[in-house]
């Protein structure tokens, strides 16, 4: 059996992790992340430009992803452009899964 303070990290590591699992499960999103990784730097309208969306959609797409914390504005005049941000929430992540492989590990087969 999984002692509790384990079990209590990793519920806790799946809440720290929601908003990139919600950042990453549309496609869109994915998109617009992908379009950005490779401009290294981007406005809307650039992003809207590259997208079968229209600008409008693009901004709520950029502010659910700003929101979930996997990119950043910096304003520039009067123009915001966006930037992966994604390294602190894929730390988490990468806590998580350890966390998810040592109870695995615990429950598979042959394993005491």
């Amino acid at each position: 059996m999984i002692d509790k303070a384990t079990l209590e990290k990793t519920k806790s590591l799946f809440d720290k992790c929601s908003p990139l699992f919600l950042a990453l499960g549309d496609s869109q999103r994915q998109k617009i992340l992908m379009d950005i990784a490779e401009a290294g730097e981007i406005n809307v309208s650039d992003l809207a430009s590259m997208s079968s969306l229209s600008r409008p959609a693009v901004s709520h797409h950029l502010k659910l992803l700003k929101d979930y914390g996997v990119v950043a504005a910096i304003k520039k005049g009067t123009q915001v452009f966006y930037r992966l941000h994604i390294l602190p929430s894929l730390e988490v992540l990468t806590n998580l899964i350890k966390e998810i492989n040592t109870i695995a590990r615990h429950y598979t087969f042959g394993a005491v």
